[in-house]
């Protein structure tokens, strides 16, 4: 069920024409029914989808991210200290369970974050990453993740 993503759709329209506080209730009713902060004034692309409803995941107020894109549980998404800039995430990338993405930086399209990675610099699309600190796996693959069958 795609829940809470609807709910985002509908703040995310409240938030485009200026109607802050119904945006802000459509925020804070995920939080509440969901466990996941996932502000109206993001931008997100769509087939967007979320690991077991977005449990215990965050989502800066200012995230961009492209389309086809899925978080998985427990994912922080936010600005380092002292940056202005929080990252954006390109189209067609999976970030694991646990993992934390911070700071001002760019992920490129066809990405794989593995579980409970830290990512704080930027990455390159058509790669596989994965650890803490992260650790390039794989370069220049070509399929998407929800093309990868084992």
């Amino acid at each position: 069920m795609k829940i809470p993503i609807y709910l985002y759709r509908i703040g995310h329209f409240f938030y485009t024409n200026k109607l802050r506080i119904p945006a802000l209730f459509f925020t804070y009713l995920n939080k509440f029914l969901f466990g996941v902060w996932l502000p109206s004034s993001a931008i997100i692309g769509k087939n967007f989808t979320l690991g077991y409803w977005g449990i215990g995941t965050v989502i800066h107020n200012n995230t961009v991210l492209g389309i086809n894109c899925l978080i998985s549980q427990n994912v922080t998404i936010g600005r380092n200290f002292g940056d202005k800039n929080v990252p954006i995430i390109g189209n067609n990338v999976y970030i694991g369970a646990g993992s934390v993405v911070f700071g001002e930086i760019r992920i490129g399209n066809n990405v794989i974050i593995g579980a409970n990675s830290l990512i704080n610099k930027n990455i390159q699309s058509n790669t596989i990453v994965a650890g803490n600190p992260f650790k390039i796996l794989k370069t220049q693959t070509t399929k998407k993740y929800f093309e990868l069958d084992d």
